[in-house]
């Protein structure tokens, strides 16, 4: 039951990956649960996904940050120089996609998953920002991870990063599989967002081992499987349906990949956030292997290692996977101790949050002005 008037919401999500959208999804379906009138603003692949799930009369596409790679690492400079290159024609073009937007509909609150047009249109409209992402941790806490001399400079390259995205944001909510102390005030820890596939999902113990690789570069991957031929590897990420002995190559299905991971032993991935943390509000084990120069994906990583849920290695090779696989039933016994209600600690920190805004807003909407130059 409701017990506060309904609010209207604008939504930033990047485009870059899925891992936003797909969190970002459960979070838009809470709100419009909640009577909410939300808009989203997006662009690429997750634009695509949400217009799906919301329809383009609530979804806009915009021209969203696009990262540059060099091999399987991220290419600062080329991902520096793209940026350079095309931010000012995307911020004229998604202010004018902004215009289109605004219409009749006056936010009252921007929420953003590490958006920053979002952020950008909040600041010129002064309205409050609520930040719902991973990535903050980075910035907004205290590590209790060593970093080696190699990362520490990608460590400090992304805490600049996070620190120049959503500054001033009037709540920060970091979502995370683990804890860490925290080194700035408006900041709240809660669990990671989990889709409701997920969810719903009952987990069992099988007997093959679910690999995911973003990175379809790694050609040698299927042949480095096949040195381990008592172990049953089922791959996802080249999107080809196609058997090699014991190494099983799955074309994308979100209903196949979901059972394949509810059903397996162990889980071999990059660092990605989405990926780990429903492996471990499943309980599987994970062997993390971080795409270099992307320090998160190291701390997803590491933490994997440091709490006992699985191992962290630099590459994937029969040697690491087979000590990886003997230590199962240790990382087995790690997770056990993981608890997580769904997604609801961050639904009732958010309602609270969006209460607190709403008490703070006039009785009556009062129009505010274009602050792109129109009337």
């Amino acid at each position: 039951m409701r017990i506060f008037a309904p609010m209207k919401i604008l939504y930033g999500v990047p485009g870059e990956g899925l891992g936003h959208a797909t969190r970002s999804k459960v979070v838009i379906g809470h709100l419009l649960a909640q009577g909410h009138d939300v808009r989203v603003v997006s662009s690429s692949r997750a634009y695509t996904m949400l217009a799906a799930a919301f329809g383009k009369q609530r979804v806009l596409e915009i021209r969203g940050f696009h990262l540059a790679y060099d091999g399987l690492a991220v290419s600062k400079l080329r991902t520096a120089v793209l940026t350079l290159r095309t931010a000012p024609e995307d911020l004229r073009v998604n202010f004018a996609r902004y215009r289109d937007l605004l219409g009749d509909f006056a936010p009252d609150v921007v929420i953003s998953d590490f958006e920053s047009f979002s952020y950008l249109f909040a600041k010129l409209h002064r309205l409050s920002v609520v930040s719902i992402d991973n990535m903050q941790i980075i910035s907004r806490a205290k590590l209790n991870v060593a970093v080696p001399r190699d990362e520490r400079g990608n460590y400090q390259l992304a805490k600049n990063i996070v620190r120049a995205k959503l500054p001033r944001s009037r709540h920060y909510f970091i979502t995370t599989f683990f804890s860490l102390p925290l080194a700035k005030d408006d900041t709240t820890l809660v669990p990671p967002i989990i889709r409701p596939e997920i969810v719903a999902a009952a987990p069992t113990k099988g007997s093959h081992v679910l690999v995911y690789q973003s990175a379809t570069t790694q050609q040698n991957l299927v042949p480095l499987l096949q040195q381990l031929p008592d172990q049953e590897f089922r791959v996802y990420g080249f999107n080809k349906q196609e058997s090699h002995g014991n190494v099983q190559l799955c074309a994308f299905s979100e209903a196949g990949f979901i059972a394949d991971l509810a059903s397996a032993r162990a889980v071999v991935t990059n660092g990605g956030f989405s990926l780990i943390s429903e492996a471990v509000f499943l309980h599987k084990p994970i062997c993390a292997i971080p795409i270099p120069a992307q320090f998160e994906q190291w701390l997803n990583a590491a933490e994997v290692q440091q709490m006992g849920f699985g191992r962290h290695f630099d590459a994937i090779t029969a040697d690491n996977l087979r000590a990886f696989l003997y230590g199962l039933p240790n990382h087995e016994a790690a997770l056990a101790g993981y608890q997580q209600e769904g997604n609801e600690v961050l639904f009732a920190y958010l309602d609270e949050q969006l209460r607190e805004i709403r008490e703070e807003l006039p009785v009556e909407s009062v129009p505010q002005s274009d602050a792109w130059g129109g009337e």
